[in-house]
């Protein structure tokens, strides 16, 4: 006879930081990076390469809400008028991506912003989040339909990397609320299973 009770999933409380420019005179751009690094749009909306930066980047910062999203699903995302991912380049290796989503009020969410683990700690962050939310900043240029950009805005929380908050405040980001949420402890598998054990 087998055990048929099961114990509930591991739950955590997560604090959510939310923050956002008003202003591109808000925008204190970082220092620029070494020689080596480049910063380019992916402008072939292309699901294979947006959940491998996704994977990349989040695996251990737990991003886990895109994880079951179908390949129409992210094609149906990044088809959406005037969503841009700009992604950064170290000799030509991906190093980390932004993703900018516009929204109907003339605000632009940045939805994910980070670096893959081998490139945190090189100057290349700062550098990629100064030139995504300049792209924010000037979206409606790239996107006539688009209404022109009044706020620029984001979400971190607590699982993300101990640098994250003190990047945005120093780009000129304020703070305007703050939640707790619960999250589910749930296994990310990474870029492949284990490849962050």
């Amino acid at each position: 006879m087998s055990d048929s009770t099961h114990s509930a999933p591991a739950v955590s409380d997560v604090t959510v930081w939310y923050l956002e420019q008003t202003s591109p005179a808000d925008l204190s751009p970082a220092a620029l990076p070494a020689d080596g690094v480049t910063v380019a749009r992916s402008e072939i909306p292309l699901p294979e390469f947006s959940r491998f930066l996704y994977t990349a980047v989040g695996a251990d910062v737990r991003w886990t809400d895109r994880l079951d999203h179908t390949h129409a699903q992210w094609r149906a995302f990044l088809e959406r008028p005037g969503v841009e991912t700009w992604v950064a380049y170290e000799n030509g290796t991906p190093a980390g991506f932004i993703e900018l989503d516009p929204q109907e009020d003339g605000a632009v969410e940045i939805t994910y912003f980070g670096l893959i683990p081998a490139f945190r700690g090189r100057r290349i962050g700062g550098h990629l989040l100064s030139y995504g939310v300049a792209r924010a900043w000037d979206l409606a240029e790239r996107h006539p339909e688009r209404t022109p950009t009044k706020r620029v805005w984001l979400h971190t929380c607590s699982d993300d990397g101990p640098h994250a908050m003190d990047n945005y405040l120093r780009r000129g980001f304020r703070l305007f609320d703050t939640k707790i949420e619960q999250e589910l402890q749930v296994a990310h598998p990474g870029p492949w299973p284990g490849a962050h054990a």
